[in-house]
C-alpha cells in the first residue's frame, strides 16, 4: 500500500502509518482485502497457503503481507513444526488486538452507550451518557460527546467509528427518520466524520445486532432479530444476507398496528403500534402500574402482540429462528411463552415446531459488536 504522497507505507524508520481513511481507500476490492478475507474466514494460514488460495505467486503474497504487517493489519502467529530439512512455515492472522473501534448504541432508554472494542470482539472501555430527554440537535451533541470520551481513552490506533441508531438509516449513513431521537434526514455519518476525521459507519441498531448474531453466534441462514428497548425494531437475515428494502424500512415492526383505535398512543403519533405496547419503558410502566395478579397478563398480552406481527413474516420468509434481545429477565419467559402460543394459533404446527424462538446470549453488547463488525467490513473489506 502507498501513502498519498506516493511513498511506500511503513517503508523505512519513522515512515508514517496510513490513516484509517487511507486504509479504506486502499483495501476494499484489492489483493490485500482478498488476503484479509481469507485470514478472517480461516485464520492461521501461511504465505504459501494464501498464495495457492488467491492464485498469486508466493513472492507477491509475501510482499503484500510484509506491507500489512508494517501497517499492523496482519501478525505472525506461530511456526509450524516440520519434518526434515527446510524452513518452517509461519502462520499469519489478522492482528485483531492492534486496533480499536469506537462503537456506539443510541437505542437504550435514558442513556447512550459506547465502548472501545478490538477486532476480536473484546470490550476494553465502556462509557455512557444520560440522555436527560435530549432530542434533535441536543441528542446529536450528546452522541458526539460520547464518541469524544471514547477516543480520549483509546490506547492504540482507532480503525473507525460505528454508530447504531433506532429508526430508518440509509446506506449513506443518513438517519432518514428516528422518532425516538427526533431526527429526520440527519447526515449523521458526515457529521461524525467531519468532527473526528475517522471513517464512520451508521446503521439501524436492529440491523447491526442481526449482523452480529449472524457473524458471531448463529448457525441459521434465515433469522430475525427483534430488538426491544426504547423502541422496537427488527433485523432480517435471509440466505445469510441482511434485508433492508428499497426504502431501508425492512424490519421496522415497531410501527405496525396490533390493535384497533383506542390503543396506547405511540411516539409516531398513531395508536396501537407494537412499540407502544412492547417498548421496554412502556412495558415496565404497565407492569408496575398493575396489581400483582394482573402482571403476568400484561406480559402475555405483550407476547401476543409480538406474535401478531411475527406470524406473517415467519410464515412468508421461512425463518429458522427469531432471536429476541433487550427484555429484562423477569419478562422473558412469560412473553416468549405467550408469543409461541399465539404463533401456534396463526401458523401451521410444523412451522412453529421448527422455529427456534430464543433470547440472544449476548444481551446489550450485541449492537456494539455489530457496530464493530460494520467498521471492520467498511475499512478492511472483510465480510
Amino acid at each position: 500500500m502507498k501513502a498519498e504522497d506516493g511513498t511506500r507505507a511503513g517503508a523505512g524508520a519513522g515512515a508514517p502509518h496510513l490513516t484509517p481513511f487511507e486504509i479504506r481507500r486502499e483495501l476494499p476490492g484489492s489483493n490485500h482485502s482478498r488476503l484479509l478475507q481469507l485470514l478472517h474466514e480461516s485464520g492461521d494460514l501461511s504465505r504459501a497457503d494464501l498464495a495457492r488460495a488467491v492464485g498469486l505467486t508466493k513472492a507477491t503474497v509475501s510482499s503484500l503481507i510484509a506491507e500489512m504487517i508494517r501497517e499492523g493489519l496482519v501478525v505472525e502467529t506461530r511456526q509450524r513444526a516440520v519434518d526434515g530439512p527446510g524452513r518452517p512455515a509461519v502462520d499469519l492472522n489478522i492482528d485483531r488486538l492492534n486496533w480499536l473501534v469506537v462503537a456506539v448504541d443510541l437505542s437504550p432508554d435514558r442513556e447512550l452507550r459506547g465502548a472501545l472494542i478490538d477486532l476480536a470482539g473484546n470490550v476494553h472501555v465502556r462509557e455512557s451518557i444520560a440522555t436527560e430527554g435530549a432530542l434533535g440537535d441536543a441528542a446529536l451533541q450528546k452522541t458526539i460527546e460520547l464518541i469524544d470520551r471514547l477516543i480520549l481513552r483509546a490506547d492504540r490506533r482507532i480503525l473507525g467509528v460505528g454508530v447504531c441508531a433506532p429508526g430508518t438509516v440509509d446506506n449513506e449513513g443518513r438517519v432518514l427518520a428516528s422518532h425516538n431521537l427526533d431526527w429526520v434526514g440527519l447526515p449523521l455519518k458526515a457529521e461524525i466524520e467531519r468532527h473526528t476525521n475517522l471513517p464512520t459507519c451508521v446503521a439501524n441498531d436492529a440491523n447491526a445486532a442481526a449482523l452480529a448474531e449472524r457473524d458471531l453466534y448463529a448457525s441459521e441462514e434465515d433469522l430475525m432479530l427483534v430488538k426491544i428497548g426504547f423502541g422496537v425494531g427488527a433485523g432480517i437475515i435471509t440466505n445469510g444476507q441482511l434485508v433492508q428494502g428499497s426504502r431501508f424500512t425492512a424490519g421496522e415492526i415497531g410501527h405496525v398496528a396490533v390493535g384497533g383505535d383506542g390503543g396506547p398512543r405511540c411516539v409516531c403519533g398513531r395508536e396501537g403500534c407494537l412499540e407502544a405496547t412492547l417498548s421496554l419503558p412502556r412495558l415496565v410502566a404497565r407492569v408496575e402500574e398493575s396489581p400483582d395478579a394482573a402482571r403476568e397478563g400484561v406480559l402475555r398480552d405483550a407476547g401476543e402482540c409480538l406474535a401478531i406481527v411475527l406470524a406473517p413474516l415467519v410464515g412468508s420468509l421461512g425463518l429458522e429462528a427469531v432471536v429476541v434481545t433487550g427484555l429484562i429477565d423477569p419478562f422473558v419467559e412469560p412473553i416468549l411463552s405467550s408469543t409461541r402460543d399465539a404463533l401456534r394459533a396463526r401458523l401451521a404446527a410444523e412451522v412453529v415446531d421448527s422455529l427456534d424462538l430464543r433470547v440472544s446470549e449476548v444481551g446489550d453488547d450485541l449492537v456494539l459488536q455489530g457496530a464493530m463488525s460494520l467498521v471492520a467490513s467498511a475499512v478492511l473489506g472483510i465480510q
